[in-house]
């Protein structure tokens, strides 16, 4: 009994060895094979596309200042006006009459300030003399004030008519397009009558839309002054509703002063030239922010990020191809890859297959190795 023991024992000690050797005898068997591919790095314009709406940036309900009846239309509905050009006219008989009336009140007054100076002379010369009273001379002088009270009262009635008959006019108060005229030759028109037509000017057109707080901080937007990473830092596309980029780059020209607390947005605006007037007010556009000047950044296949509760992490290689893992923050994905915002270098090499059975600090076989072996 003692001997089949000691018998099965050797046999077992003997097989054991054999194991062993066979394995130590072929490390390379036990590695885990893997690919791997070096970083790359590429220009990149780091940016964010927002909902927004055209709108002119000026835009004018045209509308009498004056009542009277409508004696011309000098415009083509829908045009190009320039400005000061004539739009309306209204009838300017009665406010011609009434300057005309306020400048002979003038020539009037001036007569009368005329006579009252010189009774007030008289009376300044006659006083100490004694030919005349104090009291009497005291009339003479509240005359004479009266008469200049009077005369400036009549010349602001002098302005106050031409204002009123240059009203008569309707002129563009900037260049733009001109909507249709809501009223007609021969309508009596005033204050109260309403809008006569509309004016909104083309070029430049402006872009609103609304940050969040967390995206203007990523941009860096936060001032109009060019200071540092300011708005002057980034440009603006539009994409149009069918699918097009408008041709021309725009800038920020407005941040708003206060975050929107239902919203948690802040409003933003940006201009664009738009000669063609490609653009009208209204229209729904994606605004693209974007940073004027690319930056390098690195980039790395998709399938070599992988996530666990410490976060994302890569595993990179390093000397005697031994597999070190890295903890990465990962930035926007691009054609080329997604970008590495910190946790791995410009030449680093990064696995990319066979990360199923690679742990940190695990030396690995590389594929192209294998092929030459």
């Amino acid at each position: 009994m003692n001997k089949k023991l000691m018998l099965a024992t050797l046999i077992s000690t003997s097989l054991l060895v054999g194991c062993g050797e066979k394995a130590t005898g072929q490390p390379g068997a036990m590695m885990p094979l893997v690919a791997a591919q070096p970083v790359t790095v590429i220009d990149y314009q780091q940016g964010k596309q927002f909902v927004g709406r055209t709108e002119a940036m000026e835009d004018v309900a045209i509308t009498a200042q004056v009542s009277g009846y409508l004696k011309s239309r000098s415009f083509q509905e829908g045009e190009q006006v320039e400005k000061g050009q004539l739009l309306f006219e209204i009838e300017p008989a009665a406010y011609e009459a009434r300057l005309a009336s306020a400048q002979a009140s003038v020539s009037q007054a001036e007569a009368t300030l005329k006579r009252a100076n010189l009774d007030w002379q008289r009376g300044e010369n006659l006083l100490p003399k004694g030919s005349i009273s104090q009291s009497e001379y005291d009339r003479l002088t509240a005359e004479k004030l009266n008469a200049e009270a009077q005369l400036k009262a009549a010349k602001a009635q002098v302005k106050a008519a031409e204002v009123d008959l240059s009203y008569t006019r309707i002129v563009a108060p900037f260049s733009g397009r001109i909507s249709d005229s809501k009223v007609s030759i021969g309508d009596l028109v005033s204050p109260n009558a309403g809008v006569l037509t509309t004016l909104v000017s083309l070029d430049p057109m402006q872009a609103s839309f609304n940050v969040s707080e967390r995206q203007r901080l990523e941009l860096g937007i936060d001032s109009l002054d060019g200071a540092g990473k300011g708005s002057n830092d980034v440009e603006v596309v539009l994409t149009l509703s069918n699918g097009e980029q408008y041709d021309q780059l725009g800038t920020v020209d407005y941040i708003g002063n206060r975050i929107d607390l239902n919203t948690g947005t802040i409003a933003m605006r940006a201009s664009f030239n738009n000669a063609e007037q490609v653009l009208l007010p209204g229209q729904h556009v994606q605004v693209f922010l974007r940073e004027k000047s690319p930056v390098e950044r690195i980039v790395i296949p998709r399938r070599a990020v992988q996530s666990d509760l410490e976060g994302d992490f890569v595993m990179v290689l390093t000397d005697g191809n031994v597999a070190e893992r890295r903890n990465v923050k990962l930035g926007p994905q691009t054609e080329q890859g997604i970008i590495i915002a910190s946790g791995v270098n410009t030449d680093d090499t990064v696995l990319t297959k066979g990360l199923q059975r690679v742990r940190n600090g695990v030396t690995v076989r590389l594929e192209n190795e294998e092929a030459k072996g």
